[in-house]
């Protein structure tokens, strides 16, 4: 099977963009699994008298793995100058 190719497009930017874009694809699955669960874990809580607020750790724990994937698939690439700046400190 042939990959379409646009004139000029650089044979590794299309698979860069694949890759980018389905890193998105997953951050977005893993936003709505997120949503949902808390949300049902925070309807458990309200419905069971509202006490002691333990959905705090769950919210914070896989919070903080949420922020690590949207870091991951939103940073910016690395420029071409940034790449130059470092090796001329490495030399």
């Amino acid at each position: 099977m042939t990959e379409l190719q646009t004139p000029g497009a650089e044979p590794g930017l299309r698979e860069q963009a694949t890759i980018r874009l389905r890193k998105k694809s997953e951050f977005r699955e893993h936003l709505l699994a997120y949503v949902l669960c808390n949300a049902f874990l925070l309807m458990i809580w309200a419905l069971t008298g509202t006490g002691f607020f333990w959905p705090a750790f769950l919210l914070l724990g896989w919070g903080i793995g949420l922020v690590f994937h949207a870091w991951d698939v939103y940073r910016q690439p690395f420029s071409e100058e940034r790449i130059r700046r470092e090796m001329d400190r490495m030399r």
